[in-house]
């Protein structure tokens, strides 16, 4: 069957509505910071991640309009305010685009597996590469320049070993059991968007013009830092490194480059899509403290999640996706 005899499916249409959201929300982000970046090196990758979305946005409006959906409003130049000062270091710059590059990796295949059309696969094959592309330079330069978190090193047991009884699951009586591997992964990941997430809070709250969006932000600061705290104690109660901070890399400047509307905007993506990390890391922790720690990391971010929302309606800052015919409401208008 041609593409032109496929429509596209409601799934299909949500995740290129979110690919264009998201990724103008984003790529206004690093439009700013290439403007301030002074590492060569580092503003070569951020151009190419600049020119690269520019032209995955127009394939993206593409798709929406010959359905016969508006294309969304998203995010654009008004959103910036331009020659203001600086407010991140070139090397925070990097680390946020490597984060932001895990993210879209997983979007895309998110989409990807959710395509049935040739023509929407195969673009979302094409945004992976390029995704993946940028994931080996941003690794690539962070160990360059000596800035790459490595997770903890393990040293080998000499035969396998299988888990011997319910001792192996408890984490709050008696001698508790190491981190498994499997465990570190997600706390690691966990931490790292954490700390970013904190960091941003930080400068964005220096900047905003709202007196009720900074009142978030501060707030939220000090969610992430429970947070940041309660994950790294579990790793140090076991001897193993916890991911640098990031903090330091914010400058003093109260000079807004972004609207109120982005920086809320791309702090609540943080958020929700950090919901589904913890979601993974409670699916694989075995011991019980672990497991209650991802709960209450959870159930905080609901309640932060619904305060956000509160405030995107409150100013009409966000965005309605596509929504499903209301057969209800047409047969009531007849």
């Amino acid at each position: 069957m041609e593409k032109e005899d496929l429509k596209l499916t409601s799934a299909e249409i949500g995740t290129l509505w979110e690919e264009y959201v998201n990724g103008t929300a984003v790529h206004m982000i690093n439009k700013y910071m290439l403007s301030i970046i002074e590492d060569e090196k580092i503003k070569a990758i951020f151009e190419d991640a600049v020119h690269t979305f520019e032209k995955q946005k127009k394939q993206i409006a593409m798709f929406i309009e010959n359905e016969g959906f508006p294309v969304p409003i998203g995010f654009t130049d008004s959103d910036l305010t331009k020659g203001t000062k600086r407010l991140f270091s070139d090397i925070f710059c990097l680390h946020y685009l490597h984060i932001m590059t895990l993210h879209g990796l997983l979007g895309h295949m998110t989409s990807l597996s959710s395509s049935v059309r040739k023509d929407l696969r195969y673009f979302y094959d094409s945004c992976d590469n390029d995704g993946k592309r940028m994931y080996h330079q941003t690794i690539e330069l962070l160990l360059e320049k000596g800035h790459f978190q490595k997770d903890p090193y393990f040293y080998p047991e000499a035969t396998p070993e299988f888990v011997s009884g319910q001792q192996f699951l408890d984490g709050f009586f008696g001698d508790k059991r190491p981190l498994a591997a499997t465990e570190i992964v997600s706390l690691s990941f966990n931490l790292k968007k954490k700390i970013l997430e904190k960091t941003l809070s930080i400068a964005f709250s220096q900047v905003a013009q709202s007196k009720e969006v900074r009142k978030f932000l501060k707030s939220l600061q000090s969610t992430s830092n429970n947070q940041i705290q309660s994950l790294s104690n579990i790793l140090k109660k076991d001897n193993l490194p916890v991911p640098m901070s990031w903090e330091s890399e914010v400058t003093t400047s109260t000079d807004s480059p972004f609207s109120d509307k982005l920086m809320l905007y791309h702090i609540g993506f943080l958020i929700q899509t950090a919901q589904a990390y913890h979601g993974t890391g409670l699916a694989t922790a075995m011991r019980t403290d672990l497991a209650v720690t991802y709960e209450k990391i959870i159930l905080k971010n609901l309640m932060v999640t619904k305060e956000w929302f509160n405030i995107m309606t409150k100013y009409k800052w966000l965005e309605e996706p596509p929504l499903a015919p209301n057969r209800k409401q047409l047969a009531k208008d007849k």
